[in-house]
């Protein structure tokens, strides 16, 4: 069989390529001898079952080829896309006793009572309330995120996926106009103690005062300002926080950078892409430009240096195909740093481009406790 197949290798060369052969041989003495050649080819050419033969491994041929230029392709996503044939969206019930349910899960239910329904966290990090949301979900499918206090009681909700449920019929997908009419007027600012943080005025999300909690409602504007994630935090635990920013500690670094990271992969899978690798080599390049911008107060994908965010990823020896760059300064927690990175263009597109398959973030914060957010991703 192999014998065959370099025969009919080397009659395919010679039969796509005569006539440039040809072309050249003519100039030379050997020619009469290569005329014989060619009628004998000739022969062969006019055999049905020769050039069958040479068609069908031409094509086998090109088809081995673009196989190979497509196999790091497929198999950087086979290594890298969940199976979620096994994972199922939940039945989502209406609330009784609250407004909202995220995973058909209100507040106040207790640890014990969640984990029941959803298992194991698969990661817990502090965030900005001194607290811990807990990640639950199925390589990244059914994605939720929740915070206890003291008594293991949830006081904080958060999904960017389809698990919304509401007695007033607010789901993944209801328009703006819908949330208002059932909602009302939603807040413009917060009060704690004697002060008022108020929200900027161009903003994607709304946020309400319900069931003694104030909860945060996310808009898509490239999906027609439809809601897109939920955030519900008890009221005493928003009013813990005294002040608009939480001071900035290693552990709220390390927890918004890889809240970050499972927020980009939750929307990801959301939206039908990959999941992303954890790369900490990339994280500590993110970092160091995090801090380098907190540090000399500026905001920019370029540095004081002049160097891009490829030279710094160079430097660090990191090497890559395909590469890119998101930055976030000033929001007050990860979970507003990535809804917003959503609504805009350029970042969305880093974040829910194909190509990649590693990602690292870096956190640092400045002197007045703002928090800088760089995510270098590549392949």
């Amino acid at each position: 069989m192999g014998k065959l197949f370099r025969t009919l290798f080397i009659l395919l060369i010679l039969y796509f390529s005569w006539p440039f052969i040809d072309k050249q041989l003519q100039k030379t003495d050997y020619y009469p001898i290569v005329d014989n050649v060619r009628s004998e080819l000739q022969m062969l050419k006019e055999s049905p079952q020769v050039n069958e033969a040479l068609q069908s491994l031409y094509s086998a041929l090109t088809e081995i080829t673009e196989k190979v230029e497509d196999a790091p392709d497929l198999l950087a996503k086979k290594q890298n896309e969940p199976d979620l044939s096994h994972v199922k969206k939940p039945d989502l019930a209406v609330p009784n006793s609250h407004t909202f349910a995220v995973h058909n899960i209100t507040l106040e239910e207790t640890r014990s009572a969640i984990e029941q329904q959803l298992g194991q966290a698969k990661r817990s990090t502090y965030n900005e309330y001194g607290v811990k949301w807990d990640a639950y979900h199925d390589q990244y499918q059914n994605f939720v995120m929740v915070a206890y206090n003291e008594k293991d009681k949830a006081v904080g909700l958060y999904t960017n996926q389809d698990l919304i449920s509401s007695s007033k019929g607010i789901k993944l997908g209801t328009p703006k106009e819908t949330v208002l009419e059932q909602l009302g007027k939603p807040l413009n600012e917060i009060r704690k103690g004697l002060v008022y943080f108020r929200f900027e005025q161009d903003r994607d999300y709304d946020v309400f005062m319900i069931d003694d909690s104030y909860v945060t409602i996310f808009y898509d504007k490239h999906m027609d300002n439809t809601v897109t994630a939920i955030q519900v935090i008890k009221k005493d635990l928003e009013q813990s926080k005294k002040g608009f920013y939480a001071e900035g500690t290693p552990q709220l670094k390390e927890g918004f950078e890889l809240q970050l990271f499972d927020l980009t992969n939750a929307a990801r899978v959301k939206h039908g892409f990959s999941v992303l690798s954890w790369d900490d080599k990339i994280k500590e390049t993110a970092r160091k430009h995090s801090l380098d911008m907190a540090e000399n107060n500026y905001f920019s994908h370029t540095n004081l240096n002049g160097e891009s965010p490829f030279d710094r990823m160079k430097e660090d020896d990191i090497f890559f195909t395909v590469a890119g760059e998101n930055l976030a300064y000033g929001q007050f927690s990860s979970i507003f740093a990535h809804e917003g990175l959503m609504n805009s263009m350029g970042h969305r597109e880093n974040i829910l481009r194909k190509e990649y398959d590693t990602l690292g973030v870096g956190v640092a914060f400045n002197s007045q406790k703002q928090p800088y957010y760089t995510e270098n991703f590549i392949r």
